[in-house]
Order: C-alpha cells, then sequence, then structure tokens
C-alpha cells in the first residue's frame, strides 16, 4: 500500500516554506492514545479540550498535547504533567516549563499575551520558570491523523529518547504528514522534515550553540510561509547559520507572489522574491487523500540591499 511520504520523497518535494505557522507553542503532556482531534479525542477532558481551542483562537498561540516515546496504553489519569509554552520570534525566543495536576488551570493563562512573546502569566498561574535543560525535540506520532507519522515517526521518537535525548516527546501534529518523520525543536521554533535520529541529535546540537540547522529545514514557525522560505534562502545565500538574528521584517504582495524584506541584527536587510507554485506532478497529500497538487513556496530571487534602499518596517 503507497505512502504520502513515499510519493513526495520520490518526487524531492522542496521542504522549505511548509512548517506550522505559531509565534507561541504550548504543550501538554498526555499520555495514552489520541485521536485525530486530539485535545477533543483523548484522555484530556473534552471539556477542557475545547476551551482550550476557543482561548487559543486567534492569538498566535498553537496548544498541542505530548506524551513521552514508547507503550501508550491507558495507565489512568497522570498525578502530575508537563506544561510548556515557548515563544519563537527572533530575538525574543523563551522556552518556559511547569508542572500541573489539573490541565484546566492552563485556561487561566493570558493567551494574548502568550501569544505577543510575556511569559508572566505561565509563569503566575502554573509557577512556571525558564527550562534550563535540554532543548525539546517534539516528533508527530499521531497515526490517527496519518499513519505515516505512527509509521515513521514513532520509532524515531524511540531511538531519540533510547539514545539519551532527554528532550524527546511525541506530539500531536505538526502538519506536513508527507514530510513524516516530522520535528519541532523548541525554543528556536524550527521544524524538519524526513528527519533521522543523527541528523536530530546536531541539530539539538546546535540549538545548544546557538546555531540553525538548515539541511532538511522546513522554516521557523514564527513567520507565514512565504517568511520561511525567504528566511532560509538568505541563510544559505549569506551562509549565516547564528539563530536569532534574521528576521522577517515585512511581507508585501498577495498571492501568489510576495517580496520578503529579511533584516539582519548587524544592519543587512535583503529583499527575497517568494512566488506560490504547484507541485506537479499531482501526489496525495496525506495517506489515504486524492491526488492533489500541494502549494510550494518558490525562491525567485534574493538581494541584499544598500543601506539607503532599506525600507521601514510596517
Amino acid at each position: 500500500m503507497s505512502m504520502c511520504t513515499t510519493a513526495s520523497r520520490h518526487l524531492d518535494e522542496p521542504l522549505a516554506g511548509t512548517a506550522a505557522t505559531a509565534r507561541t507553542w504550548l504543550l501538554i503532556e498526555q499520555p495514552g492514545p489520541w485521536g485525530a482531534q486530539a485535545l477533543t479525542s483523548s484522555h484530556l477532558d473534552p471539556t477542557v479540550g475545547r476551551a482550550l481551542e476557543a482561548a487559543a483562537q486567534g492569538t498566535g498561540v498553537r496548544i498541542a498535547l505530548i506524551r513521552r516515546p514508547g507503550r501508550h496504553a491507558d495507565c489512568g489519569t497522570p498525578a502530575e504533567r508537563h506544561v510548556y509554552a515557548a515563544h519563537t520570534t527572533p530575538g525574543n525566543e523563551w522556552l518556559h516549563s511547569a508542572m500541573t495536576r489539573d490541565p484546566e488551570q492552563v485556561l487561566d493563562l493570558d493567551f494574548t499575551a502568550l501569544g505577543t512573546g510575556d511569559p508572566r502569566s505561565f509563569d503566575e498561574v502554573l509557577q512556571g520558570r525558564p527550562h534550563m535543560n535540554d532543548p525539546l525535540a517534539l516528533v508527530c506520532t499521531n497515526g490517527k491523523r496519518d499513519r505515516c507519522c505512527a509509521l515513521l515517526g514513532r520509532p524515531l521518537a524511540a531511538e531519540l529518547a533510547a539514545s539519551g535525548v532527554n528532550g524527546a516527546w511525541e506530539v500531536t501534529h505538526l502538519g506536513g504528514h508527507r514530510f513524516s518523520p516530522t520535528v519541532l525543536v523548541l525554543p528556536y521554533g524550527y521544524a524538519y522534515g524526513r528527519a533521522q535520529a543523527h541528523a536530530v541529535k546536531e541539530i539539538l546540537q546546535g540549538v545548544r550553540e546557538g546555531r540553525v540547522v538548515t539541511e532538511g529545514c522546513r522554516g521557523n514557525s514564527a513567520w507565514e510561509r512565504p517568511g520561511q522560505a525567504a528566511e532560509l534562502a538568505v541563510r544559505t545565500a549569506s551562509g549565516e547559520h547564528a539563530a536569532g538574528v534574521l528576521t522577517v521584517v515585512r511581507t508585501d504582495g498577495t498571492a501568489p507572489r510576495w517580496e520578503v524584506t529579511v533584516a539582519h541584527a548587524d544592519g543587512r536587510v535583503w529583499r527575497v522574491i517568494v512566488a506560490r507554485g504547484a507541485s506537479l506532478p499531482p501526489r496525495p497529500e496525506s495517506c489515504g487523500s486524492a491526488l492533489g497538487s500541494p502549494a510550494r513556496m518558490d525562491v525567485v530571487a534574493v538581494r541584499q540591499l544598500e543601506k539607503t534602499a532599506v525600507p521601514v518596517a510596517c
């Protein structure tokens, strides 16, 4: 039986500009099985799940459930759960962690403030604090959304955990099933596709060193998809690997063509032309779906601007 990842890999579908978009990630530990819509189809109280979905709507916060790699038998309600919040906008990246006995507590957070990069409500409500341990490697493993995520993601998560990656977690949904195994690394917020354990370890070492690995990278979740592709193109053109130094300061135009302005912390600025194309020949976007032509972000041009030509951010 064919898999969506097989077609995507065989056709060499580009990864850049395919990451989920979220300025802030809110992660709640929920052991046991997950359904396709995990917030309301897991062992988390569905009333709480629906309330969380409503609270996050339009705030820039994306909520996902996480669990440790391994068997997912129902072992009852956990006494305590890990909760993480991470903001991914360059210049204000942070990752905070907390423990809670009652996931309903999370509803007391100021979601609007979290979305803008303010962690104070997380720390006040949940007694959170900056996460000083290993960076997080979140591997999508939700087979109820797409079987590739389970068949390819779960072995990767298990291998990472068995090899001593303490920050390895399974996560409910990162988008882009056809790029499985997909991984999100926090706090910087870069997503990766077709990941292998040795590559994830290199990516995590880069995070510890304040460095971004661009190979296999889908983009930074802080940006919309044209911005994700533009930032990665600037990194390739300039040879810049430092994290937190490139910012998408504006995006002009509408689909299918954008002019994206990317600024460096040292004052350099680039203008990047990004065009939306269709991936051909048709292929399934997920297992069991009809053939389609997924959108792709093609970088047409990258040009460094003279300082006198730098546009004002808006």
